[in-house]
C-alpha cells in the first residue's frame, strides 16, 4: 500500500519562504507524477504544481515566479519551495502521488498560513 507524508508546513509572515515535503512509501513500482493541491475552507480543491517523472512541471498562474516543485526520484520525495509568500496561499497542502496505473494517493494535508 502507498503512503504518501506531507512535512513543513507553518506560520509565515508575507514576503517569507517555506518549504514543504511529500514522502512516498509503500509498495511503488513507478510513480508517474506528483503534486500539490491547497484547499480552503468553503472552497474545492485546487492544483498549486505538478511534476512528472521526466521533470515536466505544471503551476497554477496565481504562483507561477514564486513555487518551485522538484523530486528526487531515487527517494521519491518531492518538495514544494514557497517564496514571497502572500496571504492568499493560506491552506492546507495536499500532496498526491500516482502512477501509471494506480492511484492518486492523497496526504493527510500540511496547514500553511501566511500571517503578520
Amino acid at each position: 500500500q502507498v503512503q504518501a507524508v506531507e512535512s513543513g508546513g507553518g506560520l509565515v509572515q508575507p514576503g517569507g519562504s517555506l518549504r514543504l515535503s511529500c514522502a512516498a512509501s509503500g509498495s511503488i513500482f513507478s510513480i508517474y507524477a506528483m503534486g500539490w493541491y491547497r484547499q480552503v475552507p468553503g472552497k474545492q480543491r485546487d492544483l498549486v504544481a505538478s511534476i512528472t517523472s521526466s521533470g515536466h512541471t505544471n503551476y497554477a498562474d496565481s504562483v507561477k515566479g514564486r513555487f518551485t516543485v522538484s523530486r528526487d526520484n531515487a527517494k521519491n520525495v518531492m518538495y514544494l519551495q514557497m517564496s514571497s509568500l502572500k496571504p492568499e496561499d493560506t491552506g492546507v497542502y495536499y500532496c498526491y502521488v500516482h502512477g501509471a496505473d494506480w492511484g492518486p494517493v492523497w496526504g493527510q494535508g500540511t496547514q500553511v498560513t501566511v500571517s503578520s
